[in-house]
């Protein structure tokens, strides 16, 4: 089994990037994740509400984030700017300190969305827990949803995708981590995988939302796939009819991908490395 994609999104639920290799940090890959877009109270946004998000891309520069739009119009985002006005964010149930981006960015990113937003920035002071239920030793994520790493294979997307009149693409699962040699769904049942010199553990599998039916070319809603055929024979309660409830999902919870979160920290994966089952 060998590593094909490695995926960051470094605005969370923004536009992707895949790279051949990534530093592996406590709260995820590099980058990923650490910026989110929000209302003025601090609510998360996400394409669940605003599909367009998708059409904006993220290029990583020496010293910034650049994000572009459709009409390749774009704006920096600097690593470094005037910290100078914190705020309580809310992701689910978690709620974390960030910091605001300067008026300027949110005011054009407003005017794409046509909404007003704001961009937020997670510093490496707000910590913030993953799932008590699977948490071992404080273990951190960034804005992503729950955990801090989405490993999918790819004969798990055949296997859906020889089920459906329109194939999809991975990119509709916006995974971090995809995987070829495996047959399908085997990352269902891994419990510790090895990735180079990194060691990950599987926590739960990640339920899926309306957010998978968003086309991420055109940033818009495409229909109940593949959220329908799914739900024929990968909810929660046929998958896992016994365990369900000890990993804490709903017995109606629509299932397609692995969440992991890194044991060991510093190193890097890259595209082509080996895939070791430890448990």
């Amino acid at each position: 089994m060998k590593v094909t994609e490695i995926n960051i999104y470094p605005v969370k639920s923004l536009g992707g990037i895949s790279l051949e290799e990534c530093a592996v940090e406590k709260r995820g890959f590099q980058f990923d994740r650490r910026w989110m877009l929000t209302d003025k109270n601090g609510e998360f946004f996400t394409q669940r509400e605003f599909p367009k998000m998708a059409t904006l891309s993220i290029e990583i520069k020496d010293d910034s984030l650049q994000i572009s739009d459709l009409k390749n119009e774009h704006i920096g985002v600097p690593f470094e700017f005037e910290k100078n006005q914190t705020q309580k964010v809310t992701v689910w149930n978690s709620i974390c300190d960030a910091f605001v981006l300067p008026e300027k960015i949110n005011e054009w990113l407003s005017d794409v969305l046509k909404t007003e937003c704001q961009l937020v920035y997670m510093p490496d002071e707000s910590e913030r827990e993953i799932n008590k239920f699977f948490n071992r030793d404080n273990e951190i994520v960034s804005f992503a949803d729950g955990y801090p790493f989405l490993l999918i294979g790819e004969n798990s997307l055949n296997d859906l995708n020889e089920k459906l009149e329109t194939k999809l693409l991975m990119n509709r699962f916006r995974p971090n981590i995809v995987i070829d040699g495996a047959q399908a769904f085997a990352e269902d049942r891994w419990k510790k995988i090895q990735i180079g010199d990194i060691v990950f553990r599987s926590t739960k599998p990640c339920a899926r939302c309306v957010m998978t039916t968003v086309e991420q070319n055109s940033g818009e809603f495409d229909g109940k796939e593949p959220l329908k055929t799914l739900a024929k024979y990968r909810m929660a309660k046929d998958v896992f009819p016994n365990e369900f409830e000890s990993l804490d999902l709903n017995a109606n919870a629509v299932l397609f991908g692995q969440n992991l979160v890194a044991e060991n920290f510093g190193g890097k994966i890259k595209i082509g490395d080996e895939v070791k089952i430890i448990s």
